[in-house]
């Protein structure tokens, strides 16, 4: 069933971590009719939206229901027996804005088609700041059709982009965190060179505004490495998570991506050593442990 004409779809929001909360709150301000589930229920509170038992209930009355899970396994707990798809409405729209492998976004796409729901994968980029600001970058996988539908739902949240089929949403995030992932560590080491050998690293950021390797992760992550400041925005045992499906990704492809699998192999290292749950920037840290005696700030 597809909302008439000028109305406001109504919508379910199942997770309500780091990103998931901000998010309710940018639905709700925006006039969405909205109920929430989340696995803790501590959550919710200073949400005043009505909170379901489970995801099957809130499912059961939403004509878009939108995932914002830890991964593809809790998306597919979430989806599965005496889950989303047996409770949705016919014809609701399923969007899935956790980061999950593309085959298994392909596998929920057919999954949800084969009980007449429309689907999109529709991972996001922007962090904690962008989930608040409403401001991320939304990039997704369907039909032109179930975006058209998606949109009221996504204007809130960010900017939206259809990018191709099912899929095509996880492999541009992936594309995303390959290139946030290596410009992370390409930062690191400039900073490293440069504080090393005498330069204010603060100075440097700011020398470097305006030329090409300015942009939100020098001005940003550059800043946090100075500072020292690791409090999690994006998680670094998160960025593993994508690193390793970029790597089984291109596996099946026959790619090669060395700069891919060095970065991952040092984000791999900083897990090992008790990194996993802060910034990723403190990438800066294993580069450190590799240099003794030498610290970016």
């Amino acid at each position: 069933m597809h909302p008439t004409e000028g109305t406001r779809p109504a919508v379910a929001l199942l997770g309500l971590g780091n990103m998931g909360l901000p998010m309710a709150r940018n639905l709700a301000a925006a006039g969405l009719p909205l109920t929430v589930w989340n696995r803790s229920p501590g959550r919710t509170a200073g949400l005043e939206v009505p909170v379901a038992p489970s995801p099957a209930e809130a499912a059961a009355g939403a004509d878009v229901v939108v995932l914002m899970l830890a991964d593809g396994q809790a998306s597919a707990e979430v989806l599965g027996p005496g889950g989303v798809l047996e409770a949705c409405r016919p014809g609701a729209l399923v969007i899935d804005m956790a980061s999950i492998p593309p085959e298994l976004a392909r596998r929920h796409a057919a999954a949800c088609a084969q009980r007449g729901l429309g689907h999109l994968d529709a991972p996001v980029s922007g962090g904690t700041a962008g989930a608040q600001a409403g401001t991320l970058a939304i990039m997704a996988g369907g039909t032109p059709e179930d975006f058209e539908r998606a949109r009221p739902v996504l204007a809130p949240l960010g900017r939206a982009t259809l990018v191709g089929p099912a899929g095509a949403g996880q492999l541009a995030k992936l594309a995303n965190q390959v290139i946030v992932a290596v410009t992370i560590g390409a930062v690191a080491e400039g900073l490293l060179l440069a504080a090393s050998g005498g330069a204010d690293p603060a100075a440097v950021v700011d020398a470097l505004r305006g030329g090409f390797a300015d942009g939100p992760i020098l001005r940003g992550h550059g800043a946090r490495m100075i500072a020292r400041d690791f409090a999690p925005g994006g998680r670094s045992r998160w960025q593993l998570k994508d690193l390793d499906t970029v790597a089984a990704e291109a596996g099946a492809l026959g790619l090669a991506l060395p700069l891919a699998e060095a970065v991952r192999a040092a984000f791999r290292d900083l897990v090992g050593h008790d990194g996993g749950d802060l910034d990723h920037s403190a990438l800066a840290l294993e580069l450190e442990r590799l240099n003794p005696g030498r610290r970016i700030g």
